[in-house]
């Protein structure tokens, strides 16, 4: 088969090099691809929002399969855009990705059919939202309701802080159109949870659960990011936990999809809080998570194209999929000043001292420049280090991750901690 990622970041390279295990790959295109993903797949200059161009290309190949990786083109309908030319693709239709294109949208489906989240009011006029805001207490959460590159979401500790938020979103647009709408929710207290799930309508095949770590800095200090790190599987949460999450909210809420006429077809992604009264949702996604796929991904012992064509066929409830009783975690190299402002074109160096110690490596945002790797995007790099458990993956995710150097590079030094604290 010929297969095209759509995607340029960590996650698109954990799905390449899940793909290049296959049997079944004879070629892999990735669009736009980084450096990283350049060792393994050929890339191609096309961004993802250019469907048109994509699809010819697609068609001059030609490609067999195509995945996509990122959350805009999803959005955008570039499953309906391929399905319109019969190019085989994975993920799910524009209606089914609207769970992940507006906050608004997923909160009312979920109150609609009585799956667990947080307490929440939505908003489109600012005067009204800083009204409601000033009546309720911190901490409290803000959300834009359109996609923000996962920084669209303010856990605020003081009303000082939350009020700011709002109006960052909805007077000085720093999110621009997704900030037109506001969430504004309770602050849920308890574990963060994540699980992926292979769905193809009602049909759910959980992915072993991980736990991500969003905000900047150590001790969950700082904004919000797109992930600095997580790990698989989870040790200190009970398998009954994650049992109830799938069977109260990912099932119930594939099946409220297939009843509002918006099947889902790809990889469901539930963002879940552990708190005093169960797992509650604080968000869904519709793709692979970034960081999550890095560390899930390479637990996986089934071939993924033998999981998407089974969901392509309507055989995903008959396959049996296996996973590795191994940990992985994921530690992010980010540039200096993310997720603020941030230089580019630095040299990174020590990648092949990483490798050497048996690190897997997944570029984020890299380029080649002169025959050198250099730094190209606020998140740069995703050290995965596996072992026995957490305590050994994430000793050689540190090792790997203290080898490699470029100018300004910082990371989180407590990624999984709470795992080893129990």
């Amino acid at each position: 088969m010929r297969v095209m990622v759509i995607g340029g970041g960590g996650r698109e390279h954990a799905i390449v090099w899940a793909l290049k295990k296959s049997d079944k790959v004879k070629e892999i295109y990735c669009a736009p691809g980084n450096a990283g993903i350049a060792s393994l797949a050929e890339c191609v200059p096309i961004g993802v929002d250019r469907f048109d161009e994509l699809i010819r290309f697609a068609k001059e190949i030609p490609i067999d399969l195509v995945v996509v990786g990122p959350d805009d083109p999803l959005a955008d309908g570039i499953v309906d855009a391929f399905e319109a030319e019969n190019i085989p693709i994975y993920g799910p239709r524009r209606n089914a990705a609207e769970i992940e294109g507006s906050k608004i949208f997923m909160k009312h489906l979920l109150k609609k059919y009585g799956i667990p989240t947080a307490q929440y009011e939505t908003f489109t006029d600012y005067e009204q939202a800083l009204a409601y805001l000033r009546g309720q207490s911190a901490p409290i959460v803000i959300k834009a309701d359109g996609l923000a590159a996962g920084k669209g979401v303010t856990v605020a500790s003081t009303m000082e802080e939350a009020e700011k938020a709002l109006h960052d979103m909805m007077v000085a647009k720093v999110f621009g159109e997704s900030g037109n709408r506001v969430v504004i929710e309770e602050f849920l207290e308890g574990q963060e949870m994540s699980i992926l799930s292979f769905v193809d309508g009602e049909i759910v095949r959980p992915m072993p659960a991980a736990q991500d770590h969003k905000p900047v800095f150590d001790g969950d200090k700082g904004p919000n990011t797109g992930g600095m790190g997580t790990y698989s599987p989870l040790p200190h949460i009970p398998q009954s936990i994650v049992d109830e999450a799938v069977e109260r909210i990912i099932k119930p809420t594939a099946k409220a999809l297939v009843s509002e006429g918006r099947p889902f077809r790809g990889v469901l992604f539930a963002g879940l809080m552990i708190t005093k009264d169960g797992p509650k949702t604080i968000e869904f996604n519709a793709r692979m998570g970034d960081p999550e796929a890095q560390v899930v991904l390479p637990r996986l012992e089934t071939d993924l194209v033998d999981i998407i064509l089974a969901s392509l066929n309507g055989r995903l409830g008959e396959l049996d999929i296996r996973w590795s009783g191994e940990a992985a975690v994921c530690v992010i190299l980010a540039s200096e000043g993310y997720p603020g402002s941030y230089p580019k074109g630095r040299e990174i160096e020590g990648l092949a001292d990483a490798e050497a110690q048996g690190a897997l490596i997944f570029h984020a945002g890299t380029a080649s420049r002169d025959g050198a790797i250099v730094t190209n995007g606020g998140r740069v790099l995703g050290v995965v280090g596996r072992g026995r458990g957490i305590a050994e993956a994430r000793s050689r995710a540190y090792e790997a991750a203290d080898a490699i150097r470029f100018e300004g590079k910082h990371y989180r030094t407590d990624i999984a901690a709470k795992a080893l604290r129990g």
